[in-house]
């Protein structure tokens, strides 16, 4: 279009051509506004999101410590340095193939004799009876452990009998604490495999029992 052409299109369509290209730009910029880029801000997190999920079937895919094979003979025992140590905790679980039981020491892992147990079963030092439920039975002899400390004060003082009713554990009773040698009575649904591990951090004599 030259210059004669443009001075004969009058003012007013020349106005109007204007504000109709000042509203096509302002559209295109709009498309890179803020709302619009709080739209592209949201993918991250929605990507984000959706990884969560696989990190943590992942996780959970990882294989477990091998903690080792399970025995089927009794006597299981360890002897080796006395120590003297404090019995703090006793806790007891299931997992996936074995049911736990934890026995957790202040000063180091003791001694121990894991045996089959027949009755009658008794207390000790007393021989009073004691009645385990279970089709079969284990005792656990923790020697140099006791659960009071020099001062006669009680290191632990919670349960000392459960009945968690587990696939193999059904009972777990203090048979007794007498001259630093704490035993223990494990009633099992049946006969089972067991494995025991020394641990640190903290310290604790675990019994694994197969299911």
């Amino acid at each position: 279009m030259n210059r004669t052409q443009l001075r004969s299109i009058p003012f007013v369509t020349l106005l109007i051509a204007a504000f109709a290209l000042a509203a096509c730009t302002g559209s295109r910029v709009g498309a890179g506004s803020p709302s619009a880029s709080t739209g592209t801000a949201s993918a991250p997190a929605s990507s984000s999101e959706a990884a969560e999920p696989s990190m943590i079937a992942s996780a959970s895919a990882a294989p477990s410590e091998d903690l080792g094979p399970f025995a089927c003979t009794f006597p299981i025992e360890e002897r080796g340095e006395p120590v003297h140590t404090q019995l703090v905790d006793v806790r007891v679980g299931t997992h996936d193939g074995y049911d736990r039981v934890v026995f957790e020491f202040d000063n180091g892992v003791p001694e121990y004799v894991l045996t089959a147990a027949e009755p009658p079963y008794t207390e000790d030092p007393s021989g009073h009876p004691i009645e385990i439920d279970g089709a079969a039975v284990l005792q656990l002899v923790l020697l140099g452990a006791t659960r009071f400390d020099e001062e006669f004060q009680p290191t632990y003082d919670g349960d000392t009998e459960f009945a968690p009713g587990f696939p193999s554990v059904v009972n777990l009773v203090e048979a007794g604490d007498f001259e630093a040698v704490s035993s223990w009575y494990i009633g099992l649904a049946d006969d089972a495999c067991v494995r025991v591990l020394a641990l640190d951090g903290p310290d604790r004599l675990v019994v694994d029992i197969e299911h």
